[in-house]
């Protein structure tokens, strides 16, 4: 957060400081740091019917299926309409639960003008098996319009248990490589330019790319929307443990001087309202 702080630090707070006006300063200061906090982030999610996109909405958020205000789960369609999820810790960071493309109600042709393409920061598309014309053609509608897109293979977990009950010399990391490079290759040769997969089982967030999913998320999103991705991100490994805490340093590091100034501040007013302004 003091890189972005750093970064973004704006010529009306400069002035102020080269001023000796610390008030004005640390009132623009505590503005920035309050819309930093508020910065909304809109991840949209979808997907065919029964390809786990409600299941990995609940899982982003760190929801079980059957608490309340998870994205209902089942067997049939269960998302008729754009639903937005937002995260239970952090509710400046929701994930919409979006219908599946080619349906009556929500076309091809249209349905990013449908779904209000424009509120989106980025699309998770999830498919539990390969994927199709529809997908491709959204992934190619949405780089026109753009805005990023990732590929999540879904449900992974079923089609490795899948693969080592048929195969007689069963390799785990050959078997997931060669899910991904059929992945990749289904979507180039259907038009998408560089596909970024990543195979993902929502039961199991720590197993398979989940956590190189929130990397590559975090790598890509624009400077001033990163720290809400990152406070709101599920501890999968090490390396987001100590991503996490050094947010929260950050944020308790600002809270601390923000208050040292305030204090600061007062002290000067109290001077200059008794003695008259300060020199030197």
């Amino acid at each position: 957060m003091g890189n972005i702080f750093k970064t973004e630090l704006n010529d009306e707070i400069k002035a102020a400081l080269q001023s000796n006006d610390p008030a004005a300063a640390a009132k623009k200061i505590q503005a920035y740091l309050e819309e930093q906090k508020n910065i909304p982030l809109n991840i949209a999610i979808t997907g065919e019917s029964g390809s786990g996109k409600s299941t990995f909405v609940n899982a982003f958020r760190g929801v079980d299926n059957k608490d309340e205000g998870a994205a209902p789960i089942g067997c049939v369609e269960t998302t008729s309409e754009v639903t937005p999820y937002p995260h239970p810790n952090y509710p400046n960071v929701t994930l919409w639960d979006l219908p599946g493309i080619g349906t009556i109600k929500f076309p091809a042709d249209k349905y990013l003008e449908y779904v209000g393409f424009k509120k989106f920061d980025f699309f998770i598309i999830i498919s539990a098996e390969r994927f199709k014309e529809n997908d491709a053609k959204l992934a190619k509608d949405i780089q026109k319009m753009k805005k990023k897109f990732y590929f999540v293979r879904s449900k992974i977990d079923h089609s490795m248990c899948d693969e080592k009950r048929n195969q007689k010399d069963f390799n785990a990391e050959k078997t997931l490589t060669l899910i991904r490079e059929n992945c990749i290759k289904g979507l180039q040769d259907q038009g998408v330019e560089s596909p970024k997969v990543f195979l993902i089982s929502s039961s199991e967030l720590h197993l398979y790319d989940f956590h190189l999913l929130q990397e590559t998320l975090e790598r890509e999103l624009p400077v001033h929307k990163r720290e809400a991705l990152l406070l709101a991100m599920r501890i999968t490994n090490v390396q987001t443990i100590k991503k996490k805490k050094e947010a929260f340093e950050a944020k308790i590091k600002w809270s601390c001087d923000r208050t040292c100034r305030r204090i600061d501040c007062c002290s000067r007013f109290i001077h200059v309202y008794t003695w008259g302004p300060v020199t030197g």
